[in-house]
């Protein structure tokens, strides 16, 4: 694989900076699409999540992750693709060393996360993905940090904007009353002038 330039960083295509729609390819029910789930509802809500079940473990466990990015791809579905499963033994994450499964994640038109495992797991997924993550949470962080980063951007401006329209309203309050000071009355310029 490594001879066929799967792994060569060339050709990796680039992960969006504001994804809008994030396919996960996971068992519906681990924990890692949980932790994902909550750290994207924490970070990004705006972020639509579709979840492409497969088995991440076992014998059948590369044929669906196959099928999964191959469908995710005819049909478009999301920005980004994120291969994700929780830690385990080096036999319950070996499915992601199956080479048919690293062909088809070089073929994705979709770009590809490898979330896999703990920070010391490393399997070929995680070579020929277009990302590797260290773990799933970590994926859902990557994928919202630029959101993150725009929203605590858009705060700053907004505080920022609220307290230069308050001192532009204060000084506009002064002028106001310095020329109400200075305005006279219609009825007591008719009483001088009486």
């Amino acid at each position: 694989l490594e001879k066929e330039g799967l792994f060569d960083t060339k050709r990796k295509k680039p992960i969006p900076l504001y994804p809008k729609h994030l396919a996960i390819l996971t068992s519906p029910s681990g924990a890692a699409i949980r932790d994902m789930l909550t750290v994207l509802s924490r970070r990004a809500p705006q972020i639509r999540v579709t979840v492409i079940p497969a088995l991440v473990q076992g014998d059948q466990a590369p044929p669906q992750l196959v099928d999964a990015i191959q469908v995710a791809n005819r049909y478009q579905i999301g920005d980004i693709l994120v291969l994700a499963r929780g830690g385990g033994s080096i036999e319950d994450l070996w499915c992601f060393n199956d080479e048919r499964l690293a062909r088809a994640i070089a073929a994705s038109k979709i770009p590809v996360i490898s979330a896999v495992g703990h920070e010391i797991d490393f399997s070929i997924s995680d070579f020929v993905a277009d990302l590797r993550a260290p773990t799933p949470s970590a994926a859902a962080e990557m994928v919202s940090g630029h959101w993150v980063d725009a929203s605590l951007r858009l705060q700053e401006l907004k505080s920022r904007f609220w307290i230069a329209f308050q001192r532009d309203l204060n000084h506009r309050r002064e002028i106001f009353n310095q020329v109400h000071a200075r305005l006279i009355s219609p009825k007591d310029r008719l009483r001088e002038q009486i």
